[in-house]
């Protein structure tokens, strides 16, 4: 049976950002303060190191009944026993991704534009990140932003659940509910 997942606050780790505190501190505390799910993210990690750091943010996500996803890696997130995986659009198809985690755990994908709307359609996605909705500096490789209004047009075309992502916090994070997203993906609002 697939996890239950709740996008409202949805913490995408950064090791960098998290500094002294790591990321799985960062995680604690992110959940006392209502982080309702946890994206594990470090595309330079060897595959013991995240296979390691996922089994510690299980082991304070699970108790919390909060969900965990790992970021690109489904190796990492079936060998942890994660809840589920998130894809980008240059990552694995997602048929392939479906595939091997099969039927019971969390398939997210990243689309930055309503074209990318086909995969997701076909794919047996459970939700859509959306974005960058701003510009981000976590991310400066990113698409270009698309703004509230193109963040709005995403969200009238599918029925899936949609997190919006990209320069993100406090002050327009309701802006983004307001245009169709069931939640905000944020990294350094709160790795930061």
């Amino acid at each position: 049976m697939k996890p239950r997942f709740d996008l409202s606050v949805y913490l995408v780790t950064d090791p960098e950002l998290a500094g002294a505190r790591g990321v799985v501190g960062t995680v604690e505390a992110a959940v006392a303060g209502g982080a309702t799910l946890v994206q594990l993210r470090d595309p330079h990690a060897k595959t013991r190191v995240l296979v390691e750091t996922a089994r510690a943010i299980l082991a304070v996500t699970r108790p919390a009944g909060v969900a965990f996803i790992v970021n690109d890696r489904v190796d990492v997130a079936l060998a942890a026993g994660a809840d589920g995986v998130h894809v980008g659009q240059a990552d694995m198809a997602v048929l392939d991704a479906r595939t091997l985690i099969g039927p019971d755990l969390i398939l997210g994908l990243s689309i930055t534009g309503a074209a990318d709307l086909a995969a997701a359609d076909r794919g047996g996605i459970d939700y859509l990140g959306v974005g960058p909705v701003y510009a981000s500096p976590t991310k400066p490789d990113a698409a270009a932003p698309m703004a509230i209004g193109g963040l709005a047009r995403i969200a009238a075309r599918t029925r899936l659940p949609i997190v919006a992502i990209g320069g993100l916090h406090a002050g327009n994070a309701a802006e983004a509910v307001a245009a169709g997203a069931d939640g905000v993906a944020v990294v350094s609002a709160i790795c930061a």
